[in-house]
């Protein structure tokens, strides 16, 4: 596999402390959130984790991607929709990794040419093309 080179434009930064029962925070202080295993999986779900915090990340990615593929369609997405969700399981060989289900949906535009916009958006998406060949990651048009 290619590792992918980029001309990097920003930088986000986040420290975590005590991991999954610690507290996260950006550096310019915008984002400072408790963490807490979900119930779930055994602990006390107080605070958000990261995995809402991974679908988060990838829903707003994915839903400006689509508004530039639309763009250079000419297509209007007004109204339009991408909800992430983070599934995170144990893998074959021992560990722990995540699959990611993307429900997008473009209520006023034609079922294909939808299913195109997200195809592209696919490609475009920075968190996409991070995570393809990695993890599972299924696209819905709702």
């Amino acid at each position: 596999m290619t590792i992918q080179s980029v001309d990097v434009l920003y930088t986000a930064v986040a420290t975590a402390e005590n991991g999954r029962d610690g507290r996260v925070a950006t550096d310019d202080g915008k984002l400072d959130v408790v963490v807490n295993t979900p119930k779930e999986l055994g602990g006390s779900g107080a605070g958000t984790n990261p995995e809402q915090l991974f679908a988060a990340g990838y829903s707003a990615c994915f839903q400006s991607a689509l508004g530039v593929v639309a763009r250079q369609a000419g297509t209007d997405i007004t109204g339009s929709l991408v909800t992430a969700r983070v599934g995170l399981g144990k893998t074959a060989e021992g560990g722990f990794g995540i699959a990611v289900q993307l429900l997008v949906s473009i209520p006023a535009v034609d079922d294909a040419i939808a299913r195109d916009l997200v195809n592209k958006a696919h490609q475009v998406c920075p968190y996409s093309n991070a995570t393809r060949g990695n993890i599972s990651v299924e696209l819905v048009v709702v």
